[in-house]
């Protein structure tokens, strides 16, 4: 097995970060997609009050934009939009934008940045909040996608009875969309190259 010789990164030579950047993008070409899949299947269990899980809300929110015939970042903003919502619940918008962005447009970037700012339309009048606070961006080229995105894939997303497509119909699109060259310079894309077995 290829390792290096020290325990500090100040020792380590052209040919140590060679092969550890090389190790370091087989390992994530292979198990991006495998990882973020069992994020979202973190979320899967507790309903927390709603009628479904905040995975099957995610996959209802991906189904919901696919059958809309957005593009690939849509579907794939859709899907992973809530991503943050078990290790990040406090900037969970900001989380997920952020893990999404060396690969999405600009604009479902914004969106999926801003969008639990601009949910907060639905309810915050309820929870002593200002459901206006999204009034903010309303001169911003994107608040009318961040408008639509709530409404037509967040809002409504909640339904047991909606015809929801399983996890398994999304892993070749995120394959796809995560073998995109990355945007951060240097960085090779992190799209998978194994087989996925869902379970």
């Amino acid at each position: 097995m290829e390792q290096v010789s020290w325990t500090q990164m100040a020792d380590g030579t052209q040919q140590d970060y060679e092969m550890l950047g090389r190790l370091y993008t087989e390992h994530t070409q292979n198990e991006m997609v495998a990882n973020l899949v069992t994020l979202l299947k973190l979320m899967e269990g507790p309903k927390l009050g709603y009628q479904i899980d905040r995975y099957q809300h995610s996959l209802q929110s991906a189904t919901r934009a696919l059958r809309a015939d957005e593009s690939l970042d849509m579907v794939i903003g859709a899907l992973l939009h809530d991503v943050g919502d078990s290790f990040a619940p406090e900037n969970h918008s900001a989380t997920a934008a952020a893990l999404l962005a060396p690969y999405l447009d600009e604009e479902t970037h914004w969106v999926i940045k801003h969008h639990g700012l601009f949910q907060g339309y639905y309810y915050f009048h309820h929870v002593g909040g200002d459901p206006h606070g999204r009034d903010i961006y309303k001169d911003h080229p994107y608040y009318e996608s961040c408008v639509q995105f709530c409404h037509n894939y967040d809002q409504n997303c909640f339904d047991p009875d909606y015809a929801t497509l399983p996890i398994e119909d999304f892993i070749p699109m995120m394959n796809e969309f995560f073998a995109r060259e990355s945007k951060v310079p240097g960085v090779a894309p992190a799209g998978m190259t194994a087989d996925i077995h869902v379970n």
